[in-house]
Formats: structure tokens, C-alpha cells, sequence
């Protein structure tokens, strides 16, 4: 049975000669590489000879820059000293803190650590027991990356709240009030109907935002079958006002959005602004479009007060923006006005036939038909977006490796990150899983890994967004000789998986509004006499590139006047405890001595974790510590991949996973206990995306689906 649904990507199924077949691979291939050498740096919006007097120059890709990217030096040369592991752990020698049963001491030996299903609520708990405990700790990339996390979920909340929110719904208002004079200007002309629709677009989105809104008469009924679809959002439905399927279980409020009324209203209307589209091959919503322009142009500050940090948080729209229709009519019609579009008619074939031959979008965001139905994707699913969701590195891997790219495959799977990012072990997960065997998955993949591999920096550091995919790097980096044995192994690698994966989802759901989605077609004490040293997870890159991406935020926002003085002090806290972590995982590897400050540092890591999730939650958590640990802990979800005919693939963290690690000081090994990511990957019906108070209540309840199965290398189930 062949899926009612498909994806932009796929070449048309047809019987051609060996020869054809032949062009055809050589075309897809270089097809791919023009496609991804457009990801990041767009090319100029006007192309081909239809409209003679439009020079591809004449028109300037419009791109926002926030702060640049200065990555902190490492210095390792690794050269841990080999030290064994004997059975029973009997060279270990602070086994009698511990208790561990054969399985797990068989585990230590085999592998020098593993992990076992915890339920610690956040990870500063963990390394606060560890203190009191007299444990070892083990400083994790877990734990780390867990509070960029933080940070960055913290300072996302604080944009929208005190300047996105307010501003989308001033902006909200004069939008739809410019939208009914141009609509009273329009009454009896071509651009009428055009006008209408805008309309009743502003009017959704305004009432979306702010019920109080009153939907003008004219619109009243469109607009009101739209809003009755937004609040069910149970299904992929026709569009009352833009006539074209649209899928409303998007509509779901999750993510960081349902922490109050008002964020949650931000939510649906900026998720009908960046997923409605006026699409390109109809004249009719390109002149709504062109009419929208003129309105944004008006409103210019207000519409950039939303739309430039976000793209600085996350990247920039992957539709046709505001930006590009005023250039094309500034070089068409020579002026901003709906006098001029009215009444010089000759001029629209020419800017309609430049409009057609825009980029069209690199991710497809829209559920759209087979292709024999929908042959020409392109045209589909082209066109004009107010506030667009935005281009992702990840999210245009994953375009190339499902359904129609990679044939049947209707939804990707998280390890497909990893693998394109050079990741072996992954790519040996995912072959082992049977998901290279799905037709064109093999030479995509390799074409995404050969591009990876050669993309020059600046495009990975151009956003947070993709410096966060960038710092997570380092842990897909195969641990070889001079490295501590517990790392030199295959296990590890996929301890490193689930850490890159855990934070991965983080960055999911936290940009979840933002971010285009893939479619497929359809403190205590210790005693002087306990030696209580402790060990850093040797990682010094991912330390260098966290650190570097911390200062780069704390230079974009302070550069547009968008961060407080004391949240800055703490994310300066979090970059020097940062580069302390390099310092001494740098002086590990490369086998020097630790001094009593940095042994310290390594054993009050749990108090400097508790000081800065105090710090990135303050606003919320109230009177009560602990109630609110409860409600808002370590656990997160997110959609990230839809398939139309019904599911939607999720990815989400859990509770805090104990690890424990052999390493050595002066030749002696020892165990330390540490805590990483739980990581949760599964499919789940689209009509109920996830929230995260969803979500844990399943771990509560431990109603949970099981964690992936690769992950049993390094896991112990304690059940």
C-alpha cells in the first residue's frame, strides 16, 4: 500500500533506458551539492531570463548578524598512563564505598564503567549526594551541556517575555488594521480577493494572540472555521482562508509554551505565522503576499524586533521572506505602495514570473501528496512566509534521508545526526536497525557526510542553534590510545551517543516553535581521612566550543541590548567554570598533576550545578524549591519529524542515569560516580504530541517507552 503522503526530495518514478538512469544519478548528485552549498549562505532570489531586466545583482539576500565566533585553543597531546582493571575489582582501591553486584563488577572490568537506570530529578542532586556521600566525582559532558540547556531555555523564556510577546501583539494590531485599509483600497480591483485573505490571515493570528481581538464581519466565518481547527488541532485539514491542507495537530502547545496564558496564545499565533505559507504558483496569494510586504515595510521595526533574534537563536527563515519580495518590487514597480501595484498592471507577469524562480525551501514543513499526485514539489511547496520557521542544519539531513529522497522511509531516526556528522558507530547502529536499507539511504547518507565533513566553520557558528550542533561535535571523535582505557572502547562510543542525543533533544525542544519540522510524503562535608578525588570526562574540545558558544551569546544579545546585567554575570560564571573543565581535562590527558583547587572544583561541581540552575530558574520557582523541581525537572520531549498518514518521531530526556567509571591517579584505579542523560527515541501518534508535563507523568507513573536498544552496551537494568 503506497502512503498517501510524500516529502519534497524524491526524483519521479519512470522506465528509462541504463544511459537515463546514469544522467539521472549524476544530476541527483550534483543536484545535492548545489542544494547543500545553499543551506547556510542563500544565493541572490531572482534567477533565469524570463524577466530580462531583473539582474540577479540587482537584488541583496538580506542576512543578520548578531556576533562572531572566536573558538578557545586546546592543548592536548594524550597520554594517560595504561592502568588494569583486575576481576572482582580487587585493585580498585575504594570498592568498599560502593556495592555493586556481579553483573555490574563484570561491567567495570570489561569496560571500565557503565550505567544503570537512576531517578535523580535533575543532575546537581547526584554530585550534591556525591559530596555527602564521600563518592568520587565524575564531571560528565552530561552534566554540562545539561545547563547550556538551561541557559539557553532561560534566556529564550526572557526574550519572549519581556520583548517578543508584547511586540507581536502591538504588531499583531497594526497589521491587521493596515490590513483593512488596504482592503478598502483594493474593493473593486484585481487585488481585492488578495486583500480579503489578508485579512482574515492577521485577524487568526491576532486573535490567536490576544482573545479580546474582534474578527472583522468580513472575514468572520473564515476566520472562525480556522480558529475551531487551531483549538481541535487533531487533524491535517483543508484551510478555510488559504484553501490548502494544513496539519493543526501542530497546533499542540508543548515545549516551553505552556508556562502561561499569555506565552501559550505566542505560541499558536507565531506557529500560524511561520508554517502558513502564500505559495508561489498561484498569482492571486503571491499578490497577498506582495500586499503583506507592503504592510511589513510599514511596521518594519516591529516586525524585526521578532524576527532578528530569532534568527540569532536559531537561523534564518528557509521560505521567501519580507526581505526578498521588497527587493523584487523595489526593483519591479520602483515604489512601496498599493497605489502603484494597483494601477501599473503590466509590471505584475514580470515580478510574478521572478517570484516562481525564487529558491524554493530547503526543508519541506508541509504535508503534500505522492508524487503521482504532487509530481512538481518544488512548486508545492514554494512561497512567501510572515514570520517563517527557520533553516536547520539537522533538520536538512534528515529531509534528504526520508521519503521522497530515501523511498518509503517515512520517518528519520535521531542517530542520523550523529552518522552524517561522521559518527561510525551510529552509522553501524542504524545498518544493524536495517535503516540503510531503505532505497537512495546509503548514497545520501554519504553525500550528507561528505558535505559535513568540508562545511567551513562560519556556517556551523553563524547561531546558536548550530553551534550547539557544533560544541556536541568533539563526543562523535573515536577515543584511542592515550586516552583513559573506559573511553577506549565501543561502549563508550555509545555512551558519547546518548550524551550527543540527550542534549540534541534538548535543542529540539527548545527551538521547537521556531525550527522547521520534517514531513515525510504523507551540600554536605567530608572527612580528612576519605580521599574524595574526583575526575573530569576528558573531552577538552566540547569544553573549548561550549565555552566559545557562551560568549558568543553573551556578545550577540548585548549587541542588541537583550541581556540583563545579572543573568550576564552567571552565564560568565558558567564559561569560567567551563574552561576550568578544559584546563583540567586537558592537564588529564596530556598526564600532569591536578592541584588541591581544581581536586576542589571537581568536588563542589554540585554546588556550582544547583547555583546555576537556582540562577536559570529564579523567575519561576517561587517559595517553594522542591515543588517546583517536581513539576519543571530534567525531563523534556519533542517532536521532531511528522509523517502525515498519522505519527510524529520523539525525543526526549528522562531522569538522571548514575555512571560509574574506573579511572586512576598515580597509577590507582578508583571509581567515581557521575550522572548522564537518559535518552528516550520512539514513535507516538501525531494527533497527541507531547508535552512535557505529559511526559513525566509517564516516568512517574514508569509508563515510559523502554530506551533504545543500543544503549543496553552501556546500560544495567536494575529492575
Amino acid at each position: 500500500m503506497e502512503n498517501k503522503y510524500t516529502q519534497y526530495g524524491q526524483e519521479k518514478k519512470s522506465k528509462k533506458p541504463l544511459w537515463g538512469f546514469l544522467i539521472a544519478v549524476c544530476m541527483l548528485s550534483v543536484g545535492l551539492l548545489l542544494y547543500y552549498q545553499k543551506e547556510v549562505n542563500k544565493t541572490p532570489v531572482v534567477q533565469g531570463p524570463e524577466v530580462a531586466e531583473l539582474e540577479t545583482t540587482d537584488i541583496q539576500y538580506h542576512k543578520s548578524s548578531f556576533a562572531s565566533y572566536k573558538e578557545y585553543e586546546v592543548n592536548v597531546t594524550p597520554k594517560v598512563p595504561k592502568y588494569e582493571i583486575l576481576p572482582g575489582l580487587t585493585n580498585v582501591i575504594n570498592t568498599d564505598s560502593f556495592s555493586f553486584n556481579k553483573t555490574e563488577e563484570d561491567m567495570l572490568v570489561k569496560n571500565g564503567f557503565f550505567v544503570e537506570k537512576g531517578w535523580a530529578t535533575e543532575f546537581f542532586p547526584l554530585y550534591e549526594d556525591n559530596r555527602s556521600l564521600y563518592y568520587p566525582s565524575f564531571v560528565t559532558t552530561d552534566s554540562l551541556l545539561h545547563n547550556y540547556h538551561l541557559m539557553f531555555s532561560y534566556l529564550l523564556k526572557k526574550i519572549e517575555d519581556k520583548s517578543l510577546v508584547p511586540e507581536l501583539k502591538k504588531l499583531n494590531k497594526e497589521m491587521l488594521s493596515d490590513a483593512l485599509g488596504q482592503y478598502e483600497q483594493s474593493k473593486g480591483t484585481e487585488w481585492e480577493a488578495s486583500a480579503k485573505r489578508n485579512v482574515a490571515f492577521f485577524a487568526v493570528g491576532s486573535k490567536l494572540a490576544d482573545p479580546t481581538v474582534v474578527v472583522p464581519e468580513i472575514v468572520k466565518d473564515e476566520v472562525t472555521q480556522e480558529l475551531e481547527l487551531i483549538k481541535s488541532h487533531q487533524s491535517i485539514s483543508k484551510s478555510p482562508i488559504m484553501g490548502m491542507e494544513e496539519d493543526y495537530t501542530q497546533y499542540i502547545t508543548r515545549g516551553n509554551y505552556n508556562r502561561s496564558e499569555e506565552v501559550k496564545q505566542y505560541f499558536l499565533s507565531m506557529m500560524w505565522y511561520g508554517r502558513i505559507g502564500f505559495l508561489t504558483k498561484e498569482a492571486d496569494t503571491v499578490k497577498s503576499a506582495m500586499l503583506i510586504t507592503l504592510l511589513v515595510d510599514k511596521n518594519k521595526d516591529s516586525w524585526e524586533k521578532i524576527y532578528e533574534p530569532v534568527n540569532f537563536l536559531v537561523g534564518e527563515s528557509d521560505d521567501i521572506t519580507y526581505y526578498d519580495f521588497k527587493d523584487l518590487i523595489g526593483k519591479t514597480y520602483g515604489k512601496m505602495d498599493i497605489k502603484t501595484l494597483i494601477e501599473e498592471k503590466d509590471k505584475f507577469s514580470g515580478f510574478y514570473a521572478a517570484a516562481k524562480r525564487m529558491d524554493p525551501p530547503k526543508i519541506n514543513s508541509m504535508p503534500i501528496f505522492d508524487e503521482s499526485i504532487t509530481p512538481d514539489r518544488e512548486e508545492a511547496i514554494q512561497g512567501f512566509r510572515f514570520m517563517g520557521q527557520r533553516f536547520t542544519i539537522d533538520a536538512s539531513v534528515f529531509q534528504k534521508l526520508i521519503h521522497r529522497d530515501v523511498d518509503s522511509r517515512m520517518l528519520p531516526n535521531g542517530l542520523d545526526i550523529p552518522a552524517a556528522m561522521g559518527s561510525e558507530e551510529a552509522l553501524k547502529i542504524l545498518e544493524s536497525m536495517g535503516e540503510t536499507k531503505y532505497k537512495n539511504y546509503t548514497q545520501n547518507m554519504s553525500m550528507s557526510r561528505d558535505y559535513l565533513k568540508e562545511m567551513p566553520k562560519s556556517n556551523w557558528t553563524n547561531t546558536l542553534y548550530s553551534g550547539w550542533l557544533y560544541q556536541l561535535q568533539p563526543l562523535l571523535t573515536k577515543k584511542g590510545e592515550g586516552y583513559p582505557v573506559f573511553m577506549q572502547n565501543d561502549a563508550w562510543a555509545r555512551k558519547e551517543l546518548n550524551t550527543f542525543l540527550g542534549s540534541w533533544s534538548q535543542l529540539k525542544h527548545d527551538t521547537i516553535l521556531y525550527a522547521k519540522q520534517v514531513y515525510a510524503e504523507m551540600g554536605g562535608f567530608f572527612g580528612d581521612d576519605i580521599d574524595t578525588r574526583g575526575y573530569v570526562e576528558p573531552n577538552p574540545e566540547l569544553y573549548a566550543r561550549v565555552a566559545s558558544l557562551l560568549q558568543m551569546t553573551i556578545d550577540g544579545l548585548e549587541s542588541r541590548g537583550l541581556l540583563e546585567s545579572g543573568i550576564k554575570e552567571t552565564i560568565v560564571k558558567m564559561k569560567d567554570l567551563t574552561l576550568s573543565l578544559k584546563t583540567i581535562s586537558e592537564k588529564e590527558l596530556n598526564n600532569e598533576k591536578l592541584t588541591d583547587e581544581e581536586y576542589e572544583l571537581i568536588l563542589s561541581y554540585g554546588g556550582q550545578l544547583e547555583h546555576l540552575w537556582l540562577e536559570f530558574n529564579k523567575d519561576e520557582i517561587g517559595n517553594d524549591v522542591q515543588a517546583y523541581l517536581n513539576e519543571n525537572n530534567v525531563a523534556t520531549i519533542a517532536d521532531f519529524a511528522t509523517d502525515p498518514n498519522g505519527r510524529v518521531r520523539e525525543a526526549g530526556v528522562g531522569r538522571v542515569n548514575p555512571i560509574y567509571v574506573v579511572f586512576a591517579i598515580d597509577g590507582k584505579p578508583r571509581i567515581a560516580k557521575g550522572g548522564v542523560y537518559s535518552y528516550y527515541e520512539f514513535t507516538w501518534p501525531m494527533s497527541d504530541r507531547l508535552t512535557d508535563e505529559k511526559w513525566r507523568k509517564m516516568l512517574d507513573e514508569d509508563n515510559s517507552p523502554q530506551s533504545p536498544d543500543w544503549t543496553k552496551a552501556f546500560m544495567i537494568s536494575n529492575e
